[in-house]
This record gives C-alpha cells, structure tokens and sequence, in this order.
C-alpha cells in the first residue's frame, strides 16, 4: 500500500478546518444581533418603547437574510410589466367569478362596510381579489425574516423598511400576536387586504365586534379595513373613477403616467383629448397612456382613481382594480 506524504495526510483536515471557518464566519454575518446597526435598533425599541432587550436580541440572532426578498424587491411587476402584460394577471373571467361569490357570501358585511364608509362593494372586493385573490395566496414569508432583511440589507429603501420593522414589533405588542405567526409577501404586507404594518396599525378596524383586528382570518374585519382605508384617504361617495378617452396628440402624454389629477377637464378638452362623458369641466383629472393589448390607451383617471393608488403607488395597479371592479357588477 502506497504510503501518503505529510501533507498528503494533513491536507484534508486543513481543508475541512478551512470550510468550517468559513461555515462559522457567515453564520456569524447572518447574526444580526451581533451587528452594530441592529443593536441601535434594539436600543431605540427597548428606550423608548419598552420591549424586552433579551427578548429582542434573541429575535434578531435567529433572524434569516432572505436573499430572495432582496431580488424581489429590485424588480416589482407594476415597473417591469407593461398593461398588456399586467391585465391577464389580475382581470380574468375566474377571478370575476370568485369575486362574485365572495360578494353573494358576504354581501351583508360588505354592505355595511359600503354604507358606514361610503366604498363600493366591489371596490372592496376587487382590493381582496387583486392582493391575494380572496384570501388563497397571503404569501408565506415570515414578516420579521423579510423586513429585517429590508430594513438592515436594502441600502435604497432602509430607512422606510426600518420603519415598517418597528411598526411590526409595535403591532404585534398592541394585538398580542406571535411574530411567528405572522406570515405575508416578501415587502411586509399582510393578511388578506396585505396592509403593511404602518397601515395596519393605522387603518385596521375591528369590524366583527370581537375585541381585536385580525386581517388573517376575520373577513369581517378584512373588509372594514379595506373600506376604512379607502375613506381615510378621501374616497368620494358616488364619485367617478376613471374613463377612456381618445388622444389627438400622443404628444401632450407624459412618458411615465402622473397619478394626481393635475389638470381640469376643459384644459384637457381644449389639448384636444377627446371626453364622451358629460363631467363637470372643473375637476382635475390625470391623462394615462397604457401599452395595452391593442396598442396604447389613453384614460383619464378622476380623483377616486388616485385614492386606488394610495393603496399601491401604481396606474396599473388601479386601473386593474378598477377593471375588475366592473366585472363584479354583472
């Protein structure tokens, strides 16, 4: 038998010592308590907010980067998809379906919800149907996990990812629910109607009478949170939402859609856009260009339009909400 040299015999204990080195070295960089920013965190939570710092740093020892949530983030489909693409996704005949029996199976909740904040049914519904088609895709990433790794590995958007960490620690203090328990999409958001953590605290109601607010399993509260948000952000009652329109001059249409109303009906009128609708000429309105199936549209969107997009910061967003909205009256 071939005898082995000394570092034929010492090599692979080196190497094996080398790998676990390693090994303990990334663990260690996934630690995020031992990390000086997080422990500022930890600081501000326990000072001025009086949550446990064993508690705390016990949380964040156990806390996973998800490197996943980072490439999700870079790459949202309301700014990577185009109408065309982004329509068949949410306003399709099965969704419409589900939609309406989500309405016949809670039209008296609804209802109520529709006359104590003055929101359609169906925009209710359309919300749900959009964010997590009525409850069936919620997401499954642990909200801590995922705003940890927002909050402290996402140089961009840190400061606001932060934020909504602290408002999820406060959340689950004020509603006494096991942060491990709290599961959602890769951003934070949560619950059937996927409020964020700010917006959960800040617009969640406790719809059913039973004490709390639970966007998880409470439909009852689901819906009234979802209307609530709506009249918090000045829904109209009765009000339009948005209308197709023809374009003289593709010209006169910003690249990148506004979503404020910012111009009156008669100034649009007197660009040449093209209105069917008889509205009052004084309101202001936003003129929307989509790259659509058959080519561009042009819409005007109203000022219950751009309350849509207070729930998501996009024109396709709400233009689909809107959409499917219509096709839960029929």
């Amino acid at each position: 038998m071939k005898k082995l040299n000394m570092w034929q015999q010492v090599l692979p204990a080196v190497l094996l010592f080398s790998v676990s080195l390693f090994a303990v070295d990334a663990c260690a960089q996934q630690n995020y308590a031992q990390r000086e920013d997080v422990q500022q965190f930890i600081d501000e939570m326990v000072n001025k907010h009086g949550f446990d710092r064993d508690y705390l740093v016990k949380r964040f020892a156990s806390a996973k980067r998800l490197d996943n949530v980072l490439e999700s983030i870079a790459k949202p489909a309301e700014k990577e998809l185009t109408w065309k693409q982004y329509r068949p996704i949410f306003v399709t005949k099965k969704r419409a379906e589900k939609g309406r029996a989500f309405i016949r199976e809670h039209r008296q909740t609804l209802q109520r919800a529709e006359k104590e904040y003055g929101v359609p049914v169906e925009i209710i519904a359309a919300i749900i149907g959009v964010e997590t088609y009525y409850g069936k895709h919620t997401g499954k990433y642990m909200i801590f996990d995922s705003l940890t790794t927002l909050g402290f590995d996402y140089p961009p958007r840190s400061k606001f990812f932060k934020s909504e960490l602290k408002q999820f620690l406060l959340l689950s203090k004020e509603e006494h629910i096991d942060i491990d328990e709290m599961t959602g999409s890769y951003a934070g958001a949560m619950g059937m109607p996927q409020f964020i953590s700010s917006s959960y605290r800040r617009y969640a109601v406790d719809f059913d009478g039973d004490g709390k607010r639970d966007l998880w399993h409470s439909i009852a509260d689901v819906i009234g949170s979802v209307a609530n948000y709506f009249a918090e952000h000045g829904w109209k009652a009765g009000a339009s939402i948005a209308y197709p329109v023809n374009v003289k001059d593709p010209s006169i249409v910003k690249d990148k859609n506004r979503l404020k109303p910012y111009a009156s009906i008669a100034h649009l009128k007197k660009k040449g856009v093209e209105i069917y609708q008889d509205l009052d000429e004084t309101q202001k309105a936003t003129l929307l260009k989509f790259k659509g199936k058959k080519g561009d549209e042009y819409w005007i969107g109203l000022h219950n339009f751009y309350v849509i997009t207070r729930y998501n910061h996009s024109a396709l967003y709400a233009m689909a909400v809107f959409q499917l909205s219509q096709k839960l009256e029929d």
